[in-house]
């Protein structure tokens, strides 16, 4: 796994886009038995961040493996080039790991980016895997009205381009906003989403990698 790391904010921006042109936007894999969620959190006091990626069985759901790394950042908070500064620790996180994911979902942006380049495309180019990007909350791009039932989607739309959907994923509440990261077309992205969202309005990837985070997050405060 060849990983460039960029020195500056420059560089990260020609680096940034020339990774975009490598995103493959259609289904790109065979069977899926394993899919990963990752998740990333600051600790303001430390200068560190915690990365977490938990393996779930495709079909039950079921944990079989996490990996939780704690990191110092690298790469300062600039809008639009995210990726770079939560990027590392999800890396060291998956290099660490037994069993390899055969599909991620991170939690954030794929195309849904305002330059076509959040952090599902990054890592999925990276890592060479099928990843989707499923965010809580809306980066870029406008949409249709969705009506309050569970499956509803409506196309999210920038630039006269399609860069994701909005989708309801519980009845009556709020929806998420998933786009392509890597080797995955929308409407499996879609499918996907749904799928691990039996009963709660994140993906199942989403909320046991964010309960990992948060564990790790509150040890290293106490240290500290």
């Amino acid at each position: 796994m060849h990983i460039e790391y960029p020195s500056s904010e420059t560089q990260a921006w020609a680096l940034q886009e020339t990774l975009a042109t490598q995103v493959i936007c259609e289904d790109n894999f065979d069977s899926i038995s394993t899919i990963a969620g990752t998740d990333v959190a600051y600790d303001d006091a430390t200068n560190q961040l915690v990365g977490a990626i938990v393996v779930l069985d495709a079909s039950t759901l079921d944990i079989i493996e996490t990996q939780v790394v704690t990191e110092s950042v690298r790469f300062p908070y600039i809008p639009g080039l995210f990726s770079f500064r939560e990027l590392p620790p999800l890396l060291s996180a998956f290099e660490q790991l037994t069993h390899k994911p055969d599909m991620i979902v991170c939690d954030g942006q794929g195309l849904a980016h305002p330059r076509r380049f959040g952090l599902a495309c990054h890592l999925g180019v990276t890592l060479d895997i099928p990843t989707i990007g499923c965010g809580k909350t809306r980066l870029t791009g406008t949409h249709e009205a969705l009506v309050e039932t569970r499956g509803a989607s409506a196309k999210l739309i920038d630039n006269e381009q399609i860069i994701g959907e909005v989708l309801r994923t519980q009845d009556n509440i709020k929806p998420v906003y998933v786009s392509v990261g890597h080797k995955v077309s929308l409407s499996t992205a879609r499918d996907w989403i749904l799928k691990l969202t039996p009963k709660y309005r994140l993906p199942e990837t989403t909320r046991q990698a964010d309960q990992q985070v948060n564990r790790a997050l509150k040890a290293l405060q106490a240290q500290g």
